[in-house]
């Protein structure tokens, strides 16, 4: 059975290396069949940090959403050199990688229920998860991406990038 995974990535080291790298390992577990555009945006607590680069993909794999997370995501999290912080969750980072929706399932796995809250909290989220799924049903709210990203606005996104990932 094939699987539809949505992802957001961001990362503020490298950005444009840590996300084309993190994309490029994820296509080999499963086939990437969409990209967002990427939305440079300012970090969200700590302004003394580089701005982020964010992106979203669609992945359909044959993995479940738990093997997705801590055989893969996990994996290329730690391959790209991501440390995570103990003491500040909104510390730099190489590569953040989190599944926001999986098929249309309501699931938790392990700390993170998805779908996943940030969705509805963050534009820049939402924003580039309806670049690519604008007619996605969230499972809790009933409303598509699109809907949700126009009610959310665009209040974080510097600049969008089209030129730093192509889906080939």
């Amino acid at each position: 059975m094939q699987n539809n995974a949505y992802l957001s990535l961001g990362s503020n080291i490298k950005p444009k290396t840590n996300l084309v790298k993190a994309i490029k390992k994820l296509s080999e577990y499963g086939t990437i069949k969409a990209i967002s555009k990427v939305m440079e945006t300012r970090p969200l607590r700590n302004r003394d940090q580089n701005n982020y680069l964010n992106a979203a993909i669609m992945l359909t794999t044959p993995l479940s959403a738990h093997q997705l997370k801590f055989e893969c995501i996990h994996k290329i999290e730690t391959s790209l050199g991501r440390q995570k912080s103990t003491s500040d969750s909104y510390s730099s980072r190489t590569i953040d990688i989190d599944i926001m929706l999986f098929n249309h399932e309501i699931i938790q796995i392990g700390k993170n229920r998805i779908p996943n809250s940030e969705i509805l909290e963050r534009d820049f989220v939402a924003i580039c998860l309806a670049d690519i799924a604008p007619n996605y049903i969230h499972p809790d709210t009933k409303q598509t991406l699109l809907e949700i990203s126009n009610l959310l606005g665009n209040t974080n996104c510097i600049k969008i990038h089209d030129d730093i990932i192509q889906l080939t």
